[in-house]
């Protein structure tokens, strides 16, 4: 690592340091301000924002299709990145909000407040959306916040975070709030991993590899998932029309996002009646089929699957298909193979349905909707950073109130403890 990178990093911490204490006391009005500036930006800058997009499609070239559907951009969704900011300023603020206030019998008065995290960093790859999304709900929750966007998406990273300094600017706000790191040298993901004392939390958006990266050498806290290996379990009691719309839904909707389905489970006893119709609204969708032996003897077009399908995510137009003796079965798989982020059952028992909603240890367990539900926004959350596999602080989208951590406040008229 050079020293000019080191002292880079060490500044910009210092600097979102400082920023994170001022934002604290800011009041929501400006904040919303800011954003709802920012949108605007985004809006006028759009020709910008698109020219910076087409060098970094030309120049990323080789990437695979699903890493180039996240890395492009168009009018469309321009304006969702502007729409997403205002919907982020009309949430509550969760800063201040009274999450549980009691009395003790000596008069103490106790409530439990939200607080803002403090600094955090985000390391992400491709979706230069994140860039938006990531540093509104920062600012929203009261948190500075570093990005360090991909080296595919650095023009277009760039020309957003603009707009969301102007945005600062606008309402006040001093621009460190928001930092995009300016090198794309990978030292400086190192030197951010290590930033302790300016940095109080490391939130990875991306592929396995970068996941597992920051995982392992990043002496801040991280809050991650490593593998969306997401699965679609069709029950014996499931609607065929129902299970068929779901399971092309989960994985060709948008096969590169994390909440797409990489295996569907069916239980054995309705592989005849159910199994030919999934298959075929995949086939007609362009989707690889891999299946075990049961699959393959009733569905010619499917080839064999092998043990490595099972723990996949293929973030592709590629789905793995094993034959299950009913929910236990399903369970058994998901417990062997999953990634503890999102998986789903299609079943019109409800008791069967509540078996697995209560005992699929995962982020997010549907009953009878698409995994691609797995979004903060799709939950009323407003934009996401992203999703967290673990159990500690938070899981499952990563909203505002996942932002924010708490403190208690004590109120008391004097007393003493004997």
């Amino acid at each position: 690592m050079t020293q000019d990178i080191s002292q880079i990093m060490q500044d910009m911490g210092k600097a979102a340091r400082a920023a994170s204490k001022e934002l604290a006391s800011v009041p929501t009005d400006q904040k919303n301000q800011a954003l709802r500036a920012a949108a605007d930006f985004i809006r006028a800058d759009r020709q910008a924002i698109l020219t910076a997009n087409g060098k970094d499609m030309a120049a990323a070239s080789g990437l695979a299709g699903a890493m180039r559907d996240r890395l492009f951009l168009d009018e469309g969704r321009i304006e969702n990145i502007a729409t997403s900011l205002e919907a982020i300023a009309d949430l509550p603020d969760p800063v201040g909000d009274v999450m549980a206030q009691w009395t003790r019998p000596n008069g103490l008065q106790i409530s439990r407040v939200r607080v803002p995290l403090g600094v955090i960093g985000i390391i992400y790859e491709s979706r230069p959306n994140v860039t938006a999304d990531a540093g509104a709900l920062c600012l929203k929750s009261g948190n500075a916040s570093i990005l360090r966007g991909g080296s595919e998406s650095v023009l277009s990273n760039r020309a957003i975070h603009h707009c969301l300094v102007q945005g600062l600017k606008a309402a006040g706000l001093n621009p460190d709030v928001i930092q995009l790191v300016p090198t794309q040298d990978r030292a400086a993901v190192g030197a951010l991993l290590g930033l302790v004392g300016y940095v109080d939390i490391i939130v990875p958006r991306g592929g396995k590899s970068l996941i597992e990266r920051v995982q392992k050498d990043s002496r801040v806290p991280v809050m991650a998932h490593l593998d969306g290996i997401c699965h679609v379990y069709v029950d014996k009691d499931a609607d065929l029309d129902r299970a068929v719309a779901i399971t092309l839904n989960a994985k060709m909707r948008r096969t590169g996002i994390c909440g797409a389905a990489e295996t569907l489970l069916i239980d054995q006893k309705i592989l005849n009646s159910h199994l030919p119709a999934i298959a075929e609204a995949l086939n007609k969708a362009g989707c690889e089929l891999r299946g075990d032996s049961a699959v393959r003897d009733l569905v010619a077009s499917v080839v064999p699957a092998t043990e490595d399908d099972w723990n996949t995510e293929y973030l592709d137009s590629i789905l793995s298909i094993r034959a299950v003796d009913g929910v236990e079965g399903a369970m058994a798989h998901i417990d062997a193979h999953g990634s503890h982020h999102t998986d789903c059952i299609v079943t019109e028992n409800a008791q069967t349905a509540a078996v697995f909603l209560n005992r699929v240890d995962s982020a997010i367990v549907l009953h009878n909707a698409s995994t691609q539900y797995a979004d903060g926004g799709e939950f009323g959350m407003g934009a996401e950073i992203g999703i967290s596999t673990g159990k500690m602080h938070a899981r499952g989208p990563v909203g505002l109130e996942q932002l924010t951590s708490y403190k208690y406040q004590v109120r008391g008229d004097g007393q003493i403890r004997p």
